[in-house]
């Protein structure tokens, strides 16, 4: 993952395991950064999600998209530049984030 962000930074992880949740976590990224440009957002994806976001055409919020390796692993997928895959599986990253002072969104 990146280098830590200043502490006064906002740091939301909007969560999205669906297609539906994947389009609802692309309009509260575009929102959210529109009001709060500082902010550092990351939407991380995993399930049918995952599949939704490759197979889709590409979108401006693809640099902010984070990939369950889990999921890529059990469709035989891969990420494509500029999304990433996580280093953990989802859910482990989604807790080790928070721990880290992330606030937790679900999309």
């Amino acid at each position: 993952m990146p280098a830590a962000s200043p502490p006064d930074t906002l740091k939301i992880l909007i969560h999205a395991p669906t297609p539906a949740a994947l389009a609802r976590a692309r309009k509260n990224a575009a929102n959210l950064l529109r009001a709060r440009p500082d902010a550092e957002v990351r939407l991380v994806l995993n399930g049918e999600a995952v599949a939704a976001a490759l197979e889709g055409a590409p979108d401006t919020s693809d640099a902010l998209t984070w990939l369950c390796p889990n999921t890529l692993a059990n469709t035989g997928l891969a990420a494509r530049e500029p999304m990433r895959p996580l280093p953990a599986p989802a859910i482990l990253a989604l807790a080790t984030l928070q721990g880290e002072g992330w606030a937790y969104v679900r999309a």
